[in-house]
């Protein structure tokens, strides 16, 4: 899903918005918290991955309670019972906890200076990509991708490193064009800095 977190702009900005409120828990998902934010920068979006990428363990999930049930209704012998059932919560841990967990801790944060990616469950990993390093940022959809109304990102930067795959992204199509729009919001004009030498001028981030 795409959660759209702490923003005070509205889509005149450039800002995609809506109603929604995240609680704690949620809040302690996300990518960049609020201290990890430098001077003047604010949180724009925060993007989990599209639910499709739980769609087999949720299958997985609905045939282990399946399994489970029938072992209690049929079975007559205690110790294999507890035996079936322990097997069952083994694969569930591994095929269905485990994925959700991944899946829950992977986000990307969109901020009025940066483009980050945070995952792991245990060991927490990141990059981050200054919005005025990007070059170009395309949309790949597959028809899957079309009939969810979802897609991957490929952001490429002025580094000789991989682009930043930004994979399965609900509403792909409004999170494209709030980046392009912060693209060419965020800089101020100058190049004290800030700017590539070559970068174009253009008009400052309005607040």
């Amino acid at each position: 899903m795409v959660e759209l977190v702490a923003t005070t702009q509205d889509d005149r900005r450039g800002v995609v918005s809506t109603g929604s409120t995240t609680g704690a828990w949620e809040h302690a998902r996300m990518a960049l918290r609020e201290k990890d934010l430098i001077d003047d920068e604010q949180v724009m979006l925060e993007l989990h991955s599209h639910a499709k990428a739980v769609l087999w363990p949720f299958v997985l999930f609905l045939a282990l309670v399946a399994a489970a049930v029938v072992t209690l209704l049929v079975s007559t012998n205690d110790t294999v019972t507890w035996m079936v059932l322990a097997v069952l919560a083994a694969v569930a841990l591994a095929g269905v906890l485990w994925p959700w967990l991944r899946w829950r801790t992977h986000s990307y944060t969109v901020t009025s200076q940066r483009i980050a990616e945070r995952s792991g469950i245990v060991t927490r990993v990141g990059r981050d990509i200054p919005l005025y390093r990007i070059n170009t940022i395309a949309i790949e959809k597959d028809l899957v991708d079309r009939v969810l109304g979802c897609g991957t990102l490929v952001v490429t930067d002025a580094t000789e490193k991989a682009g930043m795959m930004l994979y399965d992204v609900p509403r792909v199509d409004d999170v494209h064009r709030t980046i392009q729009q912060l693209l060419w919001r965020q800089d101020d004009g100058t190049d004290g800095g800030e700017l590539p030498p070559t970068e174009p001028r253009r008009g400052g981030f309005r607040r």
